[in-house]
């Protein structure tokens, strides 16, 4: 009797984003024109420390020493520049604690804006100056030079593909939706429809969100014994898993007492046990894939939400009014080149606060109120405004420090010039509204 050759085992990348935004202070409207901080440093502080605690200690240390005992464990992160200042002012430990990560060989890092930024979105260069700035600070941090690129929540479509490969990387990260892959399997390694060597790498959104959304669901908890039987249900052919999920699912959203670390530990061991899988980064399933269809997503997605587009962020009036103030604030920043400025301008950027100001309803809604720490999206959308309107007042006070240069002229011309622009998202949201 002759015995079956072994299958080939299906490529599994398994990443985690690790993200914290610089929060705002309680912001009154009679504080506008103090030029004061808008960023709640004791605030910010308290929580890194705590999810630093709580999850990137405890987690990082299963990963290190699971790695250092199986060489066939590969992991992949995705750190936000925010995040990484964070760790570096208030928890060194913590920082510390990804360096010895990268340090193993077994650890791929991934590129994103440096602000965990809606900067994709935004005319210019901006994106790219993040993105830039972004792979600098994991170089510095980590040691390592990211190749490969995950957007502010997974916000994707061709044309940002386009230039994220300008830049010389050559993967991205997009959730694997069904409105995108209209009948074809997520669990594949794609390619750019026009940029051949941009390969695309997508989330098994129903996978990941087993873990991170439902593993305690209806009084009971996912067991690994359950997610692996799903992962067997994959059909043979599907040549690669891609799962991601929120860094912080370890510890701080689901706590350490539901058991959630010792499911990470044991369904790495699972999998690294299991000859059907073979964990890999994304540069070796680059290398190691060569069979990749293409893949053409002309209309922008992401990875929030029941839909699954820019709705998150700018769903609502008010979302879109904060993010317009924001964004036409471009040219002035750039002009100014201010280090200061800029960087209180891009943390102003950040994602989270137009997700906080979501007036969705039902299970997205409580997801949003989750991580909210406004009352209500209403007063999330006044403080923004405030804290951007007293920041107003300090580009103004440079500007008229700058004006008595007489090279200014020709600068202010320039930054006006750039506000007049009207991005072509915007119109192509305002259409899909009209709809």
């Amino acid at each position: 009797m002759s015995s079956q050759p072994n299958p080939t085992p299906k490529h599994m990348v398994l990443y985690f984003q690790a993200h914290q935004p610089w929060r705002l202070r309680p912001f009154h409207f009679f504080e506008i024109g103090s030029q004061g901080d808008g960023f709640d440093n004791a605030q910010n502080e308290a929580i890194v420390r705590r999810v630093t605690r709580q999850c990137y200690l405890p987690a990082n240390k299963i990963l290190l020493d699971l790695i250092k005992k199986n060489p066939r464990i590969k992991i992949t992160f995705s750190i936000s520049g925010t995040l990484l200042d964070q760790l570096k002012q208030y928890c060194p430990e913590g920082l510390a604690s990804f360096k010895a990560l990268a340090q193993t060989g077994s650890v791929e890092f991934l590129a994103e804006t440096d602000y965990h930024s809606m900067a994709s979105l935004l005319p210019g260069t901006e994106f790219e100056e993040q993105v830039l700035d972004h792979v600098a600070r994991v170089q510095e941090h980590l040691g390592i030079r990211p190749t490969v690129f995950r957007n502010t929540e997974l916000i994707y479509n061709n044309d940002m593909a386009k230039k994220v490969h300008a830049l010389g990387f050559n993967g991205m990260f997009l959730d694997g939706i069904d409105a995108v892959l209209q009948g074809k399997s997520p669990n594949h390694l794609y390619e750019h429809p026009e940029e051949k060597a941009m390969k695309l790498f997508l989330r098994n959104y129903f996978l990941s969100d087993d873990i991170a959304f439902r593993y305690q669901e209806f009084g009971k908890k996912l067991t690994v014994g359950k997610f692996m039987s799903r992962l067997k249900s994959i059909p043979q052919g599907d040549s690669l898993i891609t799962l991601g999920l929120d860094y912080e699912t370890f510890g701080e959203h689901h706590k350490a007492e539901s058991g959630i670390l010792h499911f990470l530990k044991d369904l790495l061991i699972c999998i690294a046990k299991d000859k059907n899988y073979e964990l890999v980064t994304p540069s070796e399933a680059i290398r190691q894939l060569q069979d990749t269809p293409s893949l053409s997503v002309p209309d922008t997605i992401s990875w929030a939400d029941a839909e699954r587009d820019l709705s998150a962020w700018l769903g609502n009036d008010m979302q879109q009014d904060a993010f317009e103030t924001m964004a036409h604030l471009e040219g002035r920043i750039k002009v100014i080149n201010d280090p200061s400025l800029t960087d209180r301008w891009r943390r102003l950027m950040t994602s989270d606060h137009f997700y906080y100001m979501s007036t969705k309803r039902n299970s997205d809604g409580n997801v949003h109120a989750y991580f909210s720490p406004y009352a209500s999206p209403y007063e999330a959308f006044m403080n923004y405004m405030n804290v951007l309107q007293d920041f107003l007042h300090t580009v103004r006070e440079k500007e008229k420090e700058l004006a008595t240069r007489p090279e200014q002229g020709a600068l202010k011309a320039e930054a006006e010039r750039r506000e007049m622009h009207t991005p072509i998202w915007a119109m192509k949201l305002e259409n899909s509204y009209e709809k």
